[in-house]
């Protein structure tokens, strides 16, 4: 299994903010899962929040290798066709794949209306062929 992210080339993003935009990407599935049942520990300081997950992805992802891959897309709309094969494929928009992005308060200018940019793409854990399945039309980022 691997984890694929898929980042925009056309931002010309520097090094340090591309490895921002792929850490928010590579945090944002687990992020989702661990809040959507967080609760309050009564009287105390702490949060629990049990996170199910299918077998495969424990099975051959969490207790095998963290494969990632990172791919580039030229720009926004070479970017939103991984979110339509996503979708073709029956994924769910924010639990099996997500959109990243930047609030623009560092390199990046809003091209959005509320002042954000598109920045890349994020999948859960994927067996190899669905990855490639959605990757086959994108190239490793260089």
């Amino acid at each position: 299994m691997r984890r694929l992210f898929i980042m925009r080339k056309d931002l010309a993003m520097t090094p340090g903010k591309l490895a921002a935009q792929v850490a928010h990407c590579a945090e944002a599935y687990w992020t989702r899962q661990i809040l959507k049942n967080a609760a309050r520990k009564e009287d105390c300081q702490v949060y629990v929040s049990p996170v199910e997950t299918d077998a495969a992805i424990y099975d051959e992802y969490l207790c095998g290798m963290y494969v990632k891959t990172i791919c580039e897309a030229r720009n926004k709309n070479h970017l939103l066709k991984a979110k339509e094969s996503a979708i073709a494929l029956g994924f769910v928009e924010n639990v099996d794949f997500g959109l990243i992005y930047d609030k623009c308060l560092t390199e990046l200018e809003p091209e959005e209306a509320d002042g954000t940019t598109l920045t890349g793409i994020w999948f859960k854990p994927l067996s190899d062929d669905v990855a490639h399945e959605i990757s086959r039309k994108y190239q490793l980022y260089k």
